[in-house]
C-alpha cells in the first residue's frame, strides 16, 4: 500500500474512491451558488469551461495514451453540430433524435483516421499533419457548402432547449445546459477512469511506451488505436451540439483551429496529461485567463503567451501532477518527522 493511500485511510478517506463523486458534486453545486438572474456572462463562462474540459478529456484518451495527436477537434465538433442540426431540420424532428447521429459520424471519421494512421505506421508528427490538413479542409467545406450549412452566415440553433422545464421550474436555460454538459463530462470521466483501469489502459500504456514491443507481446496496435480514435471523436462530436446550443447558432468560425484546437491542447498540457482531473483544472484556468485578457485588446495574445510560458516553466508536467507530487512529498516529510518523534 502506498504512502498516499495509507495517509488518506488514516484520515478516514480513500481519495481514489471518492474523487470522482466529490468533483462532480462540487461542480453540480456551482449553479445554485453562482448563477444569478441576469448574470448570463458568468453562467456562459462556466458552461464553456465544462465544454472545453470534455474536449480536453477526449484528447487525453487519444493523444495522452496512444500518442495520436488530433489537430482537427474543431472540425469534429463542427461535424457533430452540423450533422445534428441539418439532419433534424431535413427530417422535421427534434435535434435530440439526431444527437447521436452526429457523434457517431464524428466517431467514424476519428476511427478511420486512426485506422489508416496505424496501418501505415504514422508517427505522432505525421498524424498531426494529416489531422491539421483535415481541419482546414472540413472548415472550408462548412464555408463552401452554403446551401447546406448556411456558409459564413451560419444557421440558428436552439433545438436542445427544455422550454417546458424552464417554464415550469422558472429557471434559466443556462442552468439546464450546464447540467446537461456536466452529465456528459461526468460520463466521460467515469468511462475514462474505467478504461485506463481495464485491459484498454494496459494496452494503451504499452503502445505509448513502445509499439513494436507491444505488438511482440500480442497487443493489436491497430485495433486499440482505432478504438481510442473512435471514443475520442465520438465524445467530441457529442459535445458539438452543446457548444452550438450555448452560442445559439452554428457558423464555421466557431470551429476554427485557433478557436478550439489550440485552447484544448493548452488546457490538457497545463492541467496534466493522463490525469483524471487535469482537463477540468486546465479548462478552469485557461478559460478564465482567456476571458480576462479580452479587455487587453491587441495585447491579449502577447499577455496570454507570456502567462503560458510561465505555466509551462513552473508546471512542466501539468498542474495536477505537480500538486500530486508536492502532496506526496509533504506526506513523506510528515511521516518521517512522526517517526523521528517516536524514536
Amino acid at each position: 500500500m502506498s504512502t498516499q493511500q495509507s495517509s488518506f485511510e488514516i484520515a478516514g478517506l480513500n481519495w481514489t474512491q471518492i474523487r470522482i463523486p466529490l468533483v462532480l458534486v462540487l461542480l453540480a453545486a456551482i449553479p445554485p451558488l453562482v448563477f444569478h438572474e441576469g448574470a448570463t456572462y458568468v453562467s456562459r463562462l462556466f458552461i464553456m469551461a465544462l465544454i472545453f474540459a470534455t474536449l480536453a478529456m477526449a484528447l487525453n484518451i487519444v493523444f495522452g495514451h496512444t500518442d495520436q495527436l488530433f489537430l482537427f477537434m474543431g472540425a469534429l465538433t463542427g461535424i457533430g453540430a452540423y450533422t445534428t442540426a441539418i439532419t433534424a431540420e431535413s427530417l422535421g424532428i427534434s435535434p435530440w433524435a439526431t444527437l447521436l447521429l452526429g457523434a457517431l459520424l464524428a466517431g467514424a471519421i476519428g476511427a478511420l483516421v486512426c485506422f489508416v494512421s496505424a496501418k501505415l505506421r504514422f508517427t505522432v508528427i505525421l498524424i498531426s499533419i494529416l489531422t491539421l490538413a483535415l481541419q482546414f479542409a472540413i472548415v472550408e467545406f462548412f464555408v463552401g457548402a452554403s446551401d447546406l450549412t448556411g456558409g459564413s452566415t451560419g444557421m440558428v440553433f436552439s433545438g436542445l432547449a427544455f422550454e417546458s422545464i424552464q417554464e415550469s421550474l422558472g429557471i434559466h436555460e443556462h442552468v439546464i445546459l450546464y447540467y446537461l454538459v456536466l452529465a456528459i463530462l461526468g460520463a466521460t470521466i467515469v468511462f475514462y477512469d474505467w478504461m485506463r483501469r481495464s485491459k484498454f489502459g494496459i494496452a494503451f500504456d504499452a503502445i505509448r511506451q513502445d509499439e513494436v514491443a507491444a505488438e511482440s507481446v500480442g497487443v493489436n496496435v491497430v485495433r486499440y488505436k482505432t478504438v481510442a480514435g473512435f471514443v475520442s471523436a465520438f465524445i467530441i462530436g457529442l459535445i458539438g451540439p452543446m457548444y452550438a446550443q450555448l452560442e445559439g447558432l452554428i457558423i464555421p468560425g466557431m470551429f476554427q483551429f485557433q478557436v478550439i484546437d489550440v485552447l484544448v491542447l493548452i488546457i490538457l498540457i497545463v492541467g496534466g496529461m493522463r490525469t483524471l482531473l487535469g482537463p477540468i483544472v486546465g479548462a478552469g484556468i485557461i478559460i478564465y485567463i482567456n476571458e480576462e485578457l479580452q479587455a487587453a485588446g491587441q495585447w491579449r495574445m502577447v499577455l496570454f503567451g507570456a502567462l503560458l510560458i510561465v505555466l509551462f516553466l513552473y508546471f512542466r508536467q501539468g498542474i495536477v501532477p505537480f500538486a500530486r507530487d508536492l502532496l506526496h512529498e509533504r506526506i513523506k516529510i510528515t511521516e518521517r518527522l512522526a517517526r523521528e518523534e517516536q524514536t
